[in-house]
């Protein structure tokens, strides 16, 4: 997880930086090694290398043993870590279930396509408003 030796003699999450936090959270899954994980926006605050990283350790997780539900608002992430399916949640609710193409695609209409096209009456919170 291109971890230094130097970060073992560190308090935990004490002086470390968003992208080193996110790799010893990795780490720490990678050691106990659950049956299944909730990731939820393991992107947030990554440079790209640092997402990199962070996705590789994820990927090597993968396999008959171990599954998880990675949330994310960006498609970013699953260039790096290709889901099998791709759920959509409007409002609390699923609304759509997908392959990695659905995520594409929302990357490229936005949500709120979506939501027309489902005809669903919820209302998208405008997050630069």
């Amino acid at each position: 997880l291109d971890m230094s030796e130097e970060m073992a003699d560190r308090y935990l999450n004490e002086g470390f930086s968003g992208g080193e936090k996110k790799r010893n959270e990795i780490m720490q899954m990678m050691m106990i090694r659950p049956e299944f994980a909730i990731l939820d926006e393991i992107d947030s605050g990554l440079d790209i290398d640092a997402l990199k990283v962070v996705s590789h350790g994820v990927n090597q997780m993968r396999g008959d043993n171990f599954g998880s539900l990675i949330i994310t608002h960006y498609q970013r992430l699953l260039n790096y870590i290709v889901p099998d399916y791709v759920h959509v949640m409007m409002d609390g609710q699923l609304v759509k279930t997908g392959g990695p193409d659905l995520a594409i695609r929302l990357e490229k209409e936005g949500y709120a396509k979506l939501r027309d096209e489902l005809g669903l009456d919820i209302k998208l919170v405008d997050e630069n408003a």
